[in-house]
């Protein structure tokens, strides 16, 4: 028997063993980031594609709406696929980057927002809940926001001028599924003859399951909207947000005033003669307001069941209640809720608690909720008996009492 070695030391074979050991780890580690590497590349890719582990959801309150992802055999509640906020707020970037303020239009489109720099809001569309996301690097960005194609709108918002249209349209974009371009192209009523590929080429990218919207009010009132309208789609839905057609007309009046202070005053354009109450509808500010006329040409090219009347009044008393029919009617999930508003008292009108881009709360801009002049109480009456008759067909045709006359 050989007799033991110096104390403390190891045999022989020992050193190679520990070697061959640590060998065999580092190869496992290295196989093991490598393939969690692989699969977070894969599925980064899959979130952006159709793939075969998701079913489309139902439509409806409860189910989400065509297009959202859910995930096979889970729960409800994880029915809205993530990844389409995020998607999307990947796509809004270079828009950001790019944006610049909108200038005055003779229309009298202005800029929407009182805006912060923006930033890339956490949680659904950048409009609610988390914090804001830092930045991807910009060969990340530069892949994925090439993803997505330009697609002619399937809904429009086509009405009312000074009805709360911009304020739908905002409130709208937080939803993650909802693309729609800032300024209004006035395609219909304009510029119809530059032709769909113009016209498309001004809407903004979109992924599949998400809506490309754009909202023009005077299409409500241009006669050949509707039919230029039915000849791109006949599936296109349309929105009109109404108002009192009295105080759309003020809310007109007031905006130009504000831009041309030297024009007549509201009493002396509304009547062609003072003396006999005669009302002047060749006035644009009182003939939008006769909305049954205007309905019954859109009629001819579209069902009632394909448009949705929103009341300008209940969007600022109950903008989340409004949103929902919203929502409902274009087949999306209910994801803007009472937790994205909050009532500024200043200005009379909700604000969104965090807009699209932001993480920062944000109102209509300035030039929105105007203190109307004071109009003279006989002229105001006289425009509720001449509408009066109107509201009542148009409360028949469209199957609500929107309570003008009450």
């Amino acid at each position: 028997m050989a007799p033991p070695g110096p104390a403390g030391a190891h045999p022989a074979s020992a050193e190679p063993l520990s070697r061959s050991i640590f060998r065999k780890f580092l190869l496992m580690l290295c196989s093991l980031l490598t393939s969690l590497y692989v699969f977070y590349c894969l599925a980064e890719r899959c979130q952006s594609l159709a793939g075969p582990a998701v079913r489309p959801s139902g439509g409806g309150d409860e189910a989400g709406a065509p297009g959202h992802g859910a995930l096979a055999g889970g729960p409800r509640e994880l029915a809205v696929w993530p990844a389409a906020a995020h998607r999307k707020r990947l796509l809004q970037l270079r828009q950001w980057r790019g944006r610049r303020p909108p200038a005055p239009r003779d229309d009298g489109e202005e800029a929407a927002w009182e805006e912060e720099p923006p930033g890339l809001a956490g949680g659904p569309g950048g409009s609610g809940a988390g914090s804001s996301v830092a930045e991807a690097p910009p060969g990340t960005l530069a892949l994925l926001l090439d993803e997505g194609s330009k697609q002619l709108p399937q809904a429009i918002i086509i009405g009312v001028k000074k009805g709360g249209t911009r304020a739908l349209l905002e409130f709208l974009r937080v939803h993650p599924d909802v693309r729609a371009v800032g300024a209004e192209p006035h395609f219909f009523d304009r510029s119809y003859d530059k032709g769909l590929a113009w016209y498309r080429d001004l809407m903004p990218r979109t992924l599949e399951g998400q809506i490309t919207m754009e909202k023009t009010p005077s299409y409500f009132v241009t006669r050949e909207a509707p039919a230029r309208i039915s000849a791109m789609s006949k599936d296109t839905k349309l929105i009109v947000v109404v108002r009192d057609p009295v105080t759309r007309a003020i809310s007109d009046y007031t905006q130009t005033l504000s831009k041309r202070p030297d024009i007549p005053t509201f009493e002396s354009l509304t009547f062609k003669n003072r003396t006999t109450g005669l009302i002047d509808t060749s006035w644009s500010a009182i003939q939008i307001g006769i909305y049954a006329k205007h309905l019954e040409h859109w009629l001819r090219h579209f069902p009632i069941g394909q448009m949705l009347f929103v009341s300008g009044e209940r969007l600022i008393s109950d903008p989340a209640g409004e949103l929902g029919r919203v929502q409902d009617f274009l087949g999306l999930k209910r994801i803007i809720t009472d937790k994205h508003f909050y009532f500024n008292k200043t200005k009379g009108f909700p604000c969104l608690k965090k807009a699209e881009g932001s993480s920062k709360p944000h109102c209509l801009g300035k030039t929105k909720g105007r203190t109307h002049p004071e109009i003279d109480r006989e002229v105001v009456r006289r425009l509720r008996e001449f509408y009066r008759p109107f509201n009542l067909k148009f409360y028949q045709m469209t199957g609500q009492d929107f309570g003008w006359d009450g």
